[in-house]
């Protein structure tokens, strides 16, 4: 039997093991191609057909209106924090949520484009929370706002949108798409990298309303939303066996029960933890407010680092692996996306309550 921890990683991160089995025995012969997914051309009759599943998988997860392009890229989140000023920024403003590194780094690109207003920070205590929005205070003619809806790092999340007006929102879900249900309506660009819920790492998606895409000669060709739009996220090499992974896990997702068994089970998972954090002598959450825990990422603490490694050391010794929390933040970091059984979030929120007893 195949060696399987837990693994708590932020990304890249735990896949459902149905859909890896599922790559694994198509690795050499695809669809009794006699070639291996990765060795397919892009432009084949098969790889057509894997792209085209893939797209209508997500859209079938997401109710995904019929006049937003579902694209497949790459460049991460990362190219997006640039693509999207680039080809969004008509009147050269936009308003961000400045929620921790990734909106930092988002924001510092978009201030190469123009003009840029931080309508909420939470910066003054390490990002321990979602910061209140008030529209008051919003740009009316902006080209768009733009949230993190779920901070990796730092455990926050935000999923309701305040009042913007007309200005289209953007959105980062790198760390929770398809993780519970929301309007696709109320986004005008939704965009994030696979690694975390639905894929490996090397797949970018951006989910985009059409009237956002437009020729603009002064954008690179590929960097231009109408490059990728109009050629079916194929105007050169897609990662073609990242899409396919995202096809499995689409199709994995919809014979489950879709988003809304994946969002029940997701809050049950995150209770089991954070009830044992918040019941315990030695823990603490890094977010205190019930309204702004992210049901994903849930960093945590004790106050000694001694305990803190030594926490980390006995957990990795009972198969429950990366959990150390990131650099900014230290202590631990359980990441528990869709593909983390219910019985690895039970088996650590059992060892922080047996920790808690031992060592308090």
């Amino acid at each position: 039997m195949t060696k399987r921890v837990f693994n708590f990683s932020a990304g890249p991160a735990v896949l459902p093991e149905a859909v890896l089995q599922a790559a694994a025995d198509e690795m050499l012969n695809f669809n009794n191609s006699g070639m291996g997914i990765m060795e397919l051309s892009h432009r084949s009759t098969w790889y057509q057909e894997v792209i085209d599943s893939a797209e209508a998988g997500l859209r079938k997860l997401m109710n995904i209106p019929s006049n937003y392009k579902v694209l497949f890229l790459q460049g991460g989140a990362s190219m997006q924090f640039a693509m999207i000023p680039m080809n969004l920024m008509k009147n050269k403003k936009a308003d961000y949520v400045n929620t921790g590194a990734w909106s930092k780094k988002a924001i510092k690109e978009a201030k190469r484009f123009g003009e840029v207003k931080v309508v909420g920070d939470s910066s003054d205590t390490t990002f321990s929370y979602f910061p209140k929005l008030d529209p008051a205070t919003f740009t009316k003619d902006a080209d768009y706002f733009h949230i993190t809806s779920n901070n990796t790092i730092y455990g926050t999340k935000l999923m309701n949108l305040p009042c913007t007006g007309d200005v289209p929102v953007v959105a980062d879900m790198s760390s929770n798409i398809l993780t519970e249900e929301f309007d696709m309506t109320k986004y005008a660009l939704i965009y994030g990298g696979a690694q975390k819920n639905i894929g490996p790492a090397g797949v970018t998606f951006v989910i985009i309303r059409e009237d956002l895409i437009a020729e603009n000669p002064d954008v690179p060709t590929m960097l231009n939303y109408k490059t990728h739009s109009d050629a079916g996220s194929m105007f050169n090499t897609p990662p073609t066996w990242g899409i396919y992974i995202l096809k499995l896990v689409f199709d994995h997702m919809l014979k489950l029960g879709g988003v809304k068994y994946y969002e029940e089970l997701n809050k049950k998972k995150a209770k089991l933890i954070y009830d044992a954090i918040d019941n315990s002598k030695l823990f603490k959450a890094h977010v205190k407010a019930e309204k702004d825990r992210s049901l994903m990422n849930i960093p945590f603490f004790t106050d000694s680092d001694d305990l803190n490694k030594k926490f980390l050391k006995e957990a990795e010794e009972l198969e429950m692996v990366n959990l150390k929390g990131h650099r900014s933040v230290g202590g631990m970091r359980s990441s528990i996306y869709n593909a983390m059984p219910l019985e690895g979030c039970q088996k650590l929120a059992d060892f922080i309550i047996k920790f808690d007893n031992d060592n308090s």
